[in-house]
């Protein structure tokens, strides 16, 4: 939910399988507004160029509403204007009520953020095998560093119109609830924390989530069209969300809706920003202290918070560079929903971006035209002077990969295509990943720590991890030196894999005219092109049915369906066939045939079989979307 995708390690896989190994980076010049109607007729811009329907937009200063209202259409079909009243889905913004509500409880003695979650809510599932050591605690519930799983598709899926209350829906599927790693040394955005957290609350208040929050946030901070669930209000005043081309979008029943089901409108979102803004008070009214504020702004848990490094997630509160500036920011998305809500401490000024689309890019420009324009006439801060290299510094040079996966599932992609080659140059320290041409620079800051040139925030560490060793932790980011060889040889094989698919099919146009035409002998000539042709049909097969799946993710791959049933038997198949051809290679390697025939169609084979032990090791071989 806080991703741009629910669905992360999904469109990741299709993405793979579809050859997506590079993103376009943009080049156009970045232009400032001056005004506000320069910003505001940028903005229509924007909307026009990504087909937006609607943006509600607020933006604040420490004197209160800077510009409040909507742009664009609330409903097509329909044709009626969006407004200040308009009320949008924030998604994973919603996080940051449970946080403050935390921090409200602590700051009433009733709740610390040490508390053991294991003490506190007993009837929650999880696994943690190094509680005895290092338990689960609240902080890292709000820090993502419990070392859980995402939630996983079955609990995305879930979509009932009677809402479960919070307690069912951490029973429903707590699966994902399984430390993979000490809890609080690496931090992995995850979707099941906030909601125990949530639960926690309850526990200690004896009320329902949603009605602390109303009346210790909503209701003070007079966001009186705010909630959490499909109401009367949000029929009538509700955006419609579009999604996979402007697409309507059935209204989603979260789960688990603490971490991600606010409705909210432009107006209501200008009153929590000054809310930030105003560093815990609004009209002259303090709700919370400054002081929790601050910690809700600190990285504390992580092992790289431990030797001094500022940039990370907070609780549920992380840090967004812009320039020389670091906003304190916390997005959001569901299926045809984007949020961005930012605001900047320093210079008192804030801002929200709802959107009633899935264009990712047209929330990035709005964003880059509003932070511009916010910080237009601000000086920037002083970068402290980079301390000389050393020698265990220099040792940090090569490669790495990343090892905090969101999901599981998807380590074998992050392994895989997430390689980052880390290098010096000058006395500053590069990064680049090895897919893409951006280079991200870090200037020595002492021992094991580096800062950013733009904002001379601490934003890469050396710390040692108690499972994986010496890492670097680059944000959120944990990252592990990887050989060269590992790291361009699963490349290498990728690129392999490519030809042999793409290869097979076009061979299959050759030989299988031939084979028509008699040219072609049965037995050990035929079983020898056969069986790297189906293995390359059934990924092509798979990739097909996967696309058409996530045209509706939750439906179609959240429950066992023909499609996901076939996703899994097509990865099934795809090992069969690979395991067979291998074998066949093999056993008729002395056989009467034409020998460039046998060593394309034995390599083909042996380089599926390859792939597919590496699937089958990290899970994918027999995938059960739903069960997930």
């Amino acid at each position: 939910m806080a991703s741009w995708r629910v669905l992360g390690f999904a469109v990741a896989a299709f993405g793979f399988l579809c050859g997506a190994t590079a993103s376009a980076q943009d080049n156009d010049e970045e232009v400032i507004p001056t005004s506000v109607e320069e910003l505001i007729a940028a903005v229509s811009e924007v909307l026009v160029e990504y087909n937006v329907p609607a943006v509600g937009l607020a933006l604040v200063d420490s004197s209160g509403p800077v510009w409040v209202g909507s742009l664009g259409k609330a409903n097509l079909e329909n044709d009626i204007d969006a407004d200040e009243n308009t009320l949008y889905r924030i998604g994973s913004t919603s996080k940051m009520f449970i946080a403050l509500s935390v921090l409200k409880l602590v700051e009433e003695g009733r709740l610390s953020l040490n508390d053991k979650v294991s003490d506190l809510a007993p009837d929650v599932q999880f696994e943690n095998e190094w509680e005895a050591t290092n338990p689960v605690r609240v902080v890292h519930l709000l820090e993502h560093t419990t070392g859980w799983d995402d939630i996983h598709l079955p609990e995305y899926a879930h979509n009932d119109p009677t809402p479960a209350t919070l307690k069912e829906g951490l029973d429903f599927h707590p699966h994902s609830r399984t430390s993979r790693w000490q809890p609080g040394t690496r931090s992995s955005y995850c979707n099941a924390g906030p909601p125990v957290a949530a639960y926690i609350v309850e526990k200690v208040t004896g009320q329902d989530f949603e009605d602390y929050v109303r009346e210790n946030f909503f209701e003070p901070l007079g966001m009186s069209a705010t909630g959490y669930r499909l109401t009367d209000d949000y029929r009538e005043k509700g955006a419609t969300l579009y999604a996979y081309g402007n697409q309507p979008q059935d209204y989603w029943h979260l789960l688990m809706r603490p971490s991600g089901a606010i409705n909210s409108s432009p107006t209501d979102m200008a009153r929590f920003l000054e809310f930030y803004v105003n560093r815990g008070a609004i009209d002259g009214t303090r709700i919370i202290l400054d002081s929790s504020l601050a910690r809700m702004e600190s990285t504390k848990t992580t092992n790289a918070a431990s030797v001094g490094q500022e940039a990370g997630y907070g609780l549920n509160n992380y840090s967004s560079s812009y320039e020389n500036w670091v906003y304190r920011a916390h997005n959001g998305g569901v299926e045809g929903g984007l949020t961005d809500f930012a605001y900047l401490p320093e210079a008192e000024v804030g801002y929200v971006i709802m959107i009633n689309s899935d264009a990712f890019r047209a929330v990035r420009d709005i964003s880059d035209l509003v932070r511009g324009y916010q910080t237009r006439n601000l000086r920037p801060r002083t970068v402290p002077e980079p301390v000389p290299v050393t020698g265990a510094q220099r040792k940090l040079a090569g490669l790495y990969h990343p090892i905090n996966s969101r999901q599981q599932i998807s380590y074998f992609l992050d392994r895989a295509f997430g390689t980052e080659k880390l290098w010096f140059e000058d006395g500053v320290l590069k990064s680049k990943p090895l897919l893409t041409s951006t280079v991200t620079s870090y200037l020595p800051a002492g021992d094991a720590l580096f800062r950013s040139p733009d904002t001379g925030m601490v934003v890469l560490s050396s710390t040692n991890d108690p499972i994986a060793g010496p890492v670097i932790h680059a944000g959120n980011q944990v990252l592990k030196p990887v050989s060269a060889l590992v790291a361009y040889g699963q490349l290498g094989i990728a690129v392999l894999w490519v030809i042999a698919i793409t290869s097979a099919v076009v061979y299959f146009v050759v030989w299988g005219v031939r084979k028509l035409r008699g040219k072609v002998p049965a037995g050990p000539s035929t079983r020898i092109r056969l069986w790297p042709l189906l293995a390359s049909v059934s990924i092509i097969a798979f990739a097909t049915l996967f696309s058409q799946g996530m045209s509706d993710p939750f439906t179609l791959l959240g429950k066992p369906t023909a499609v996901s049933l076939g996703v899994m038997l097509l990865t099934i198949a795809f090992a069969v066939f690979a395991v067979a051809g291998s074998w066949t290679a093999v056993k008729e390697r002395h056989a009467e045939m034409n020998r460039v025939n046998y060593w394309y169609s034995a390599t083909t084979s042996f380089v599926h079989l390859l792939v597919a032990v590496y699937l089958l090791w990290f899970g994918v071989i027999g995938i059960q979307t739903w069960a997930l």
